[in-house]
């Protein structure tokens, strides 16, 4: 396989751990990748806790962490990442959406007193911090390329295409998008891509009250899934509103209309 990804967070804003979330998960977001024997972690929501526990136990004692952007629910898990304060392991931290500060600033402000007990210094394994402009391209590995672009969101965010062994997946959480105007930023970034995980906290009859907070919509997704040719969608970023129920509800309208959708859950694997 060329690409392996495993869902450890699907949830956007706040973490929910009731039994009425079980089915999908409470976590918040964090995604892992797997291309060829490299590591790459998709933000550090509450659901990098079980995922830096599971790095331990398999002997990973590396990886690459994409941030698409600072805001609380992306990076509160990482001062409870294991990994981060073993020796002899090593992190590349890297994010594009910052025009002021760095990444390195963001992580260890959430990490000082009185906020929090433990300094970023107390992380004893090597931490590289970079900053890049959403829309460059690099490699972090032989034969893995990532593809960057802006998205529109609050303070900004960053959408990332992985590629290795001529498969790819795109991450695109969070936007909002505008209304009959696909974005086309997330068009050329995601098109032809085989799996795309992409911010549906609402559905089109919420969104009108939520505009400007940021997000889309499962029906957007499918929109620009149909437009760019994606092969899978995997709809993301669940409101911790929206219970199982809802949620079942939402996985089966999507097929309705399309059925390359489906909805994420912690534990889901996608092979490539």
């Amino acid at each position: 396989m060329s690409l392996e990804l495993r869902f450890w967070g699907v949830r956007g804003s706040i973490a929910c751990p009731s039994a009425s979330h079980t089915g999908y998960g409470g976590n918040t977001s964090c995604l892992e990748v797997t291309a060829g024997g490299t590591s790459i972690i998709l933000d550090a929501g509450t659901g990098i806790r079980p995922l830096g526990h599971s790095l331990m136990e398999r002997g990973i004692r590396s990886a690459h962490l994409l941030l698409t952007h600072s805001h609380w629910d992306h990076i509160n898990g990482f001062p409870f990442f294991a990994p981060g304060f073993a020796k002899g392991h090593d992190f590349q931290v890297l994010a594009g959406h910052l025009k002021n500060g760095s990444i390195h600033e963001i992580l260890a402000g959430q990490m000082t007193q009185p906020t929090f007990p433990v300094p970023l210094e107390a992380m004893q394994a090597n931490l590289n911090f970079q900053d890049f402009d959403a829309g460059e391209d690099f490699i972090i590995a032989p034969g893995v390329r990532v593809k960057t672009t802006p998205l529109n969101h609050p303070n900004g965010a960053t959408g990332y295409r992985i590629e290795h062994g001529g498969k790819s997946i795109c991450y695109i959480t969070d936007t909002e998008h505008l209304p009959g105007k696909p974005d086309q930023n997330i068009l050329s970034l995601v098109e032809g891509t085989d799996l795309m995980i992409y911010d549906s906290t609402y559905t089109e009859e919420e969104f009108p009250a939520k505009v400007g907070w940021g997000h889309s919509t499962w029906e957007e997704a499918i929109r620009l899934s149909k437009a760019a040719n994606v092969k899978k969608l995997a709809i993301f970023h669940h409101d911790p509103e929206h219970d199982d129920v809802f949620m079942d509800k939402v996985a089966a309208q999507a097929r309705e209309v399309w059925q390359g959708a489906m909805v994420a859950k912690e534990g889901l694997i996608f092979r490539f």
